[in-house]
């Protein structure tokens, strides 16, 4: 991936909240990565490790604490006028977890996806429907649909729907934010697999953010795994598979069940045991000392940078050399 383009360039990403006088909730905590042009950017982790509101600050839905979001090179995403933020808008959109609460129930399904089509005025009359049309059949939808309402259809329709809306302005960088959890297993992979096809068929761009690792390793090029608000480790897809380093990336592909009764037997499991620290005003130190097997005590003084230990493969932890 060296020699290919990076399109989105996150430096230092920090996403704090006040929850009290003096409590900050380090939501998201000095996190760096890049995103290739054309590539997809798999982020995992526990709920509440963070991965989601990263997400939303990438794309300035959140705004930054600390740090910067570079897109294309040029545009820091957190220092945009509100001319500058509508142009961003227009190479970069967000499918959500939800299908049923992030559309609106009183628009018909034309009039949705649609909207992004009218405020940006790229098309209208007779072309916008036809565009809306195209967007439909392309998402595995007929053009009939337009006229219904979103209550009239199941969950994977829905967010067939949202992906239509947010393919709508030709983006070229999409944040899809847990968009299979709400889904039937079954329709989990078709929804997974329709978005591989549209990102062959557009170039598009994806930071796709899941906590099903199977299914992330099914359509992401490279993985970051997160913690606490913290990167823990980022490689391509087939090295986090065939050689975890950080002990937390272990236990979570320990838990990951395989299809083979004998395999599934005899595999070893890795169980997270210990306290998970509170991410409001944390102490130093490295955030999963309190749950690792291996932990030392520079783990609990000192915070680990995330370091490339082999090529293309980057770690924070003390006890990875």
């Amino acid at each position: 991936m060296a020699n290919k383009e990076v399109l989105v360039q996150v430096k230092n990403l920090k996403k704090h909240f006040n929850v009290g006088p003096k409590a900050v909730l380090k939501a998201v905590d000095n996190v760096s990565f890049d995103i290739y042009k054309g590539e997809t950017l798999g982020l995992v982790g526990e709920s509440g490790c963070g991965k989601t509101t990263c997400g939303r600050t990438v794309m300035g839905l959140y705004k930054a604490t600390d740090g910067e979001v570079i897109f294309g090179g040029d545009v820091n995403v957190h220092k945009l006028n509100k001319k500058e933020k509508k142009d961003f808008a227009r190479k970069s959109q967000i499918i959500l977890q939800d299908p049923y609460a992030s559309l609106n129930p009183r628009m018909t399904v034309g009039d949705i996806i649609g909207e992004g089509i009218d405020i940006h005025n790229i098309h209208s009359g007779k072309k916008r429907t036809e565009r809306i049309f195209e967007l439909l059949q392309l998402v595995g939808l007929n053009k009939e649909h337009a006229s219904r309402f979103p209550h009239e259809f199941s969950g994977g329709q829905r967010q067939r729907i949202g992906i239509a809306r947010a393919l709508a302005i030709e983006p070229e960088f999409i944040v899809c934010d847990e968009p299979i959890s709400a889904l039937d297993v079954s329709i989990q992979a078709q929804v997974v697999n329709l978005l591989i096809k549209l990102q062959e068929e557009f170039g598009l761009t994806y930071l796709f953010i899941a906590h099903d690792l199977s299914m992330v390793k099914h359509i992401s090029d490279r993985i970051g795994v997160m913690y606490l608000g913290n990167m823990a480790e980022l490689t391509t897809s087939e090295k986090l598979f065939a050689e975890p380093l950080h002990p937390y990336t272990q236990a979570l592909l320990s838990a990951i069940p395989v299809p083979d009764p004998e395999v599934e037997r005899t595999k070893e499991r890795i169980p997270l045991e210990g306290e998970i620290p509170s991410p409001i005003n944390p102490k130093p130190g490295c955030r999963f000392a309190t749950r690792c097997r291996y932990v030392k005590d520079i783990c609990k003084e000192q915070t680990p940078e995330l370091l490339e230990v082999k090529e293309g493969h980057f770690v924070a932890c003390h006890l990875v050399k």
